[in-house]
């Protein structure tokens, strides 16, 4: 997945709102840029780290800047912009990068499914009787002391909506997918973040034993661009 267009970058002051974030540039200016991610952000927000940011050319938006990713002190690269996830995977399963999705043909995107008016991120088919339902979970809290990558990054009801719908599915005789995209180049394992939300784990692991399908991949991240590399080993306890 490109850019639109080349990135920008500053210092970051501070987040807040969760939608806002001030920047310094080079010249000393301090501009507000939109921040798509409404999660925690642990670790991705720390002031004095290096933003960068695209600019809109839709005339209408009150702020043109966005907030695409963060590189830390400690020369992490950061996706923080959670609306690329999707995009990122659909190039992949474009390009059959993806090999547990090989076998389907068509993406279809915001399908309506299950009992909680709920909508997939993708629904796989070759036939309509050859489905796969995928959601999507940007992944990008981590832990330096043992590599690990975590979610949520807060307690999510939402998320814990989609398990049980994908739980459902598998129920129906449909195949179902937890895809974690890992969006931060220090993170080398994945696990639930049971210590944020343990109703989220536990769901993970019961959708799991259920047969709802989990994967992991991690991500090349650079300013230009953001593509998929290869599968993240899952740990569930």
């Amino acid at each position: 997945m490109f850019f639109q267009s080349p990135l920008q970058s500053g210092t970051l002051i501070r987040r807040y709102k969760r939608f806002l974030a001030d920047v310094l540039l080079p010249n000393n200016k301090i501009i507000t840029i939109h921040c798509a991610n409404t999660g925690a952000m642990t670790g991705c927000a720390t002031a004095g780290d290096t933003v960068w940011y695209s600019r809109s050319t839709n005339p209408k938006r009150k702020l043109p800047y966005s907030w695409e990713l963060t590189y830390t002190k400690d020369n992490d690269h950061i996706c923080v912009n959670t609306s690329k996830a999707n995009l990122i995977v659909k190039e992949a399963f474009f390009r059959q990068q993806i090999k547990e999705f090989i076998p389907y043909e068509q993406l279809l995107s915001e399908v309506k499914y299950g009992t909680e008016n709920s909508r997939i991120d993708l629904l796989l088919q070759n036939n309509q009787s050859n489905m796969c339902y995928v959601e999507v979970k940007s992944t990008t809290l981590f832990d330096s002391s043992n590599q690990f990558g975590y979610f949520p990054d807060a307690v999510t009801a939402r998320g814990q909506k989609h398990l049980r719908e994908l739980k459902l599915m598998v129920s129906e005789g449909k195949r179902a997918v937890i895809f974690f995209l890992v969006l931060h180049s220090g993170i080398k394992y994945f696990s639930p973040a049971t210590h944020i939300d343990p109703l989220y784990g536990q769901l993970l692991k019961d959708a799991v034993k259920s047969g709802v399908e989990i994967l992991c991949y991690n991500t090349n991240i650079s300013t230009t661009e953001i593509t998929l590399h290869q599968p993240v080993p899952i740990m569930l306890d």
